[in-house]
């Protein structure tokens, strides 16, 4: 049975000890007051001014863009991320005679970007719809195979989000660029259909790898300038995630909240014995950092690092289900302050109270909501947050004229 809304209301009230007033109001409206504890309320309209970088929504029109995509190299983790024994799933669905995505095409999206409490905005988000176009089949890990559904062109939608280290240079580089090397890299690849896992590894790969050394022939910035990478590709069937450092993305799904990456932690069992074995050192200094500086194992840019700082990314394949309500991306100003499942509770929350109302874009709703609690709870660094609806928008009900008998 489908959790209804009074189930959300009793979850998202674990999320603080105090309880909600009926005297708050929100600039979305007085019927999201619950997904805010009255502290958090406090805490985001007390604590200062968010000094806003970029703050966007959109939808995707029913509409088919010429064709881009790519080519060669990686490692692979489907369908499970294992980390030192212990194993993360990625969940899959049985075949189908329809995709799960067939209405791919009306996905929409909300994003927001804040330096927050940093004196610099070293973050930088991506979003790309229809950044290709292809057969569910084409694209791989069709739900529907064979079918009428899995023979249409449909768009395939990219989100990234990166947080920079050092200076904003990588970060911004790769917000305008690896989305078009990816869809390079697509084009050169040589497809094969029972290997179209193996064709995605080679070309986010091989995108990362040119990415990164893009900054460095064209000196886009210099060698103690690096960025996180955290990665979506959304197709009609499949949820293709890749990603280099510790922002992270998590996949809404029913009452469950997934996630899709694992912090790269140079204190991460196997990210340590591979900088060791490399000769590389992690010394604890305000936390786990490669030779006492960069609090993460993986990066683009970097170059002083090598090699134990590597852009090579770890990549996850999930097949969509008819549960999932959305997707989030973030950078760790909203993950060092909020858990998946506190995140996962508030935008599942959020969208299934307002997907009835029209000409609002629910998912920016969630992103700026998400946004004013991780704030809200005093988060110290640029918060970037991108939240994807993964449900088709409802159709409305021709209302009947009255009887004139």
């Amino acid at each position: 049975m489908e959790p209804t809304d009074d189930d959300d209301d009793r979850q998202l009230r674990r999320l603080d000890s105090v309880p909600s007033t009926d005297s708050m109001s929100t600039s979305s409206g007085s019927t999201l007051s619950s997904v805010l504890s009255s502290e958090d309320f406090r805490r985001s309209t007390s604590s200062g001014d968010i000094t806003t970088v970029s703050n966007s929504s959109g939808e995707i029109p029913a509409v088919v863009e010429s064709e881009a995509t790519l080519a060669v190299r990686l490692i692979r983790s489907f369908p499970s991320i294992d980390i030192d024994g212990e194993t993360t799933p990625v969940a899959r669905t049985a075949a189908r005679t329809k995709c799960v995505g067939r209405n791919n095409k009306d996905v929409s999206w909300g994003f927001t970007s804040v330096i927050g409490r940093r004196s610099e905005m070293e973050d930088a988000v991506a979003v790309g719809p229809r950044f290709l176009s292809r057969t569910c089949d084409d694209v791989g890990g069709c739900t529907a195979s064979g079918s009428k559904s899995s023979d249409e062109i449909s768009p395939v939608h990219f989100f990234g989000v990166y947080d920079g280290h050092g200076g904003s240079q990588v970060a911004e580089f790769c917000a305008k660029r690896m989305h078009e090397i990816i869809a390079e890299e697509w084009d050169r690849a040589i497809g094969d259909g029972n290997e179209w896992q193996r064709r995605w590894e080679a070309v986010l790969g091989s995108g990362f790898e040119r990415t990164d050394n893009e900054i460095l022939t064209q000196a886009v910035a210099q060698e103690m300038v690096g960025s996180t990478a955290a990665v979506v590709v959304v197709s009609r069937c499949q949820i293709i995630t890749s990603n280099c450092g510790d922002s992270r993305a998590v996949l809404c799904r029913g009452t469950q909240t997934i996630p899709l990456t694992v912090d790269q932690k140079p204190d991460r069992p196997d990210e340590l014995l591979r900088i060791e074995e490399a000769g590389g050192k992690v010394i604890n200094w305000n936390g786990a950092r490669v030779c006492g500086v960069l609090a993460m194992s993986r990066a683009i840019g970097d170059g002083y690092l090598r090699p134990w700082i590597i852009p090579v990314p770890e990549i996850t394949f999930t097949t969509r289900s008819e549960e999932d309500e959305c997707l989030i991306l973030a950078s760790d100003g909203l993950w060092d302050v909020m858990t998946n499942e506190e995140v996962g509770e508030v935008a599942r929350h959020i969208l299934r109270r307002l997907r009835r109302m029209d000409e609002v874009s629910i998912a920016q709703i969630a992103a700026d909501r998400l946004r004013d609690i991780a704030f809200g709870r005093n988060s110290k660094d640029n918060i970037s947050i991108v939240v994807v609806d993964l449900k088709p928008k409802r159709k409305k009900r021709q209302q009947r004229p009255p009887s004139t008998s």
